[in-house]
């Protein structure tokens, strides 16, 4: 997971790299972020049904390899297509297999504990990037882009792949059963389940909190650049570079903490009060958005607050529909964070150049990350409670 973060999470870094050297718009460069997050989510659903046939360790392994040569080849591209079918791609179709088969894994070791155990391997993914952000940027600083990017490639690749080679499916010996674990354990088939009204409830939240984080995530060197804060020194460091950090780690700690909160007071009850700090860190951060220290203090809350979708939604699915067949199904709802890309990417990239200002979309971000966490406890949970009943009741009938 550390070894496919940087493709998403150190993006912003690159961004104005690739306009000057591309001689392209911002919107035009971001359409590139849309690509990776697509393919990734787009994909999932193969690439779950890939994992639920062969195992996990050869997709995840090659993966790893196709990641690091994305950033590899990306280094190259002389061209907007060359960078989409390179870092947007290569990225992409990698950093999903590798995703998508380790959720595919920790959700069959760990039944018993679910959302924390998916929190600790997702805040690989979550909080690797604070490990290479400033190596990163640094790189970039004394050389160019075109040899940063090849440099950690290598590096991503090469590391990702040899770790994937220790990992394995479970087998019944392995798994310890527990009372606590659903009685749907056996698994709701996919055709099943995208029948079912709570995958599409599921689906439209999830949406809601990626299009907010993602367009964060996209933007963020723009507009803390736009806000005069990005090259300002805070704690002896340079804003930009310390806040991705920053948010890096608590994009990665708030997901076994949430997975494991998650697992003692229920998973709605942990979105609604996850989503609703993530409104109130977005408003905070955009009101002292002329202070550089508070705005590297609250940007990493604010990341604090989205992370752990990566560990609640995966966990609630799995709950919901069962294990056996977790990868396809996550994989299918997992495409809601392609649709996020596009809607926090170059829309939301278009619709400052069209407003000529951040606020109006910071504005549907508050919004929606308010309504999702109303949705949890007002519509989720009443539906999940209704169906686990239902399923129980059939049980009981056989």
């Amino acid at each position: 997971m550390v070894s496919i973060s940087s493709p998403q999470f150190v993006w912003t870094l690159f961004t104005q790299a690739f306009q000057d050297s591309l001689h392209a718009t911002l919107p035009a460069i971001q359409i590139t972020f849309s690509i990776l997050i697509l393919v990734m989510t787009g994909l999932s659903p193969l690439q779950g049904y890939i994992v639920d046939k062969f195992g996990a360790r050869l997709p995840i392994s090659l993966g790893c390899l196709l990641s690091g040569i994305g950033w590899i080849i990306s280094a190259y591209a002389t061209s907007l297509t060359g960078l989409y079918l390179s870092y947007g791609l290569f990225c992409g179709i990698g950093t999903g297999l590798v995703y998508v088969g380790i959720i595919s894994l920790v959700v069959r070791w760990f039944p018993d504990r679910r959302g924390f155990a998916t929190g600790l391997v997702t805040a690989g993914y979550g909080s690797g990037a604070a490990l290479t952000t400033f190596p990163i940027d640094m790189v970039m600083r004394t050389a160019s882009y075109q040899h940063t990017l090849i440099v950690f490639g290598i590096i991503f690749g090469v590391v990702g792949a040899a770790a994937a080679l220790a990992m394995r499916m479970p087998t019944a010996a392995d798994v310890r059963a527990s009372a606590a674990v659903t009685s749907l354990e056996s698994g709701v088939e996919p055709k099943q389940m995208l029948r079912s009204s709570i995958f599409w409830l599921m689906f439209v939240m999830m949406t809601m909190m990626s299009t907010g984080g993602l367009m964060i995530i996209s933007q963020f060197s723009a507009f803390s650049r736009d806000f005069g804060v990005a090259n300002v020194i805070v704690f002896g460091q340079v804003a930009l570079p310390l806040a991705l950090t920053v948010d890096r780690l608590t994009n990665g700690l708030t997901r076994p903490f949430f997975g494991w909160v998650s697992d003692n007071i229920g998973r709605e009850n942990t979105m609604a009060i996850a989503f609703l700090m993530e409104a109130a860190a977005v408003t905070s951060m955009v009101v002292f958005r002329d202070n550089a220290s508070l705005f590297v203090v609250l940007s990493g809350l604010v990341f604090f607050g989205w992370g752990e979708i990566f560990t609640l939604f995966p966990s609630t699915l799995t709950d919901t529909f069962g294990s056996k067949f977790a990868t396809t199904n996550y994989g299918l709802l997992y495409t809601a964070q392609g649709i996020g890309s596009v809607l926090g990417g170059p829309l939301a990239a278009f619709l400052h150049d069209q407003t000529g200002s951040w606020l109006p979309l910071f504005a549907i971000i508050i919004a929606i990350d308010a309504i999702a966490g109303i949705l949890a406890l007002a519509a989720l949970k009443p539906k999940r409670r209704a169906y686990s009943a239902m399923y129980q009741q059939k049980g009981a009938n056989r």
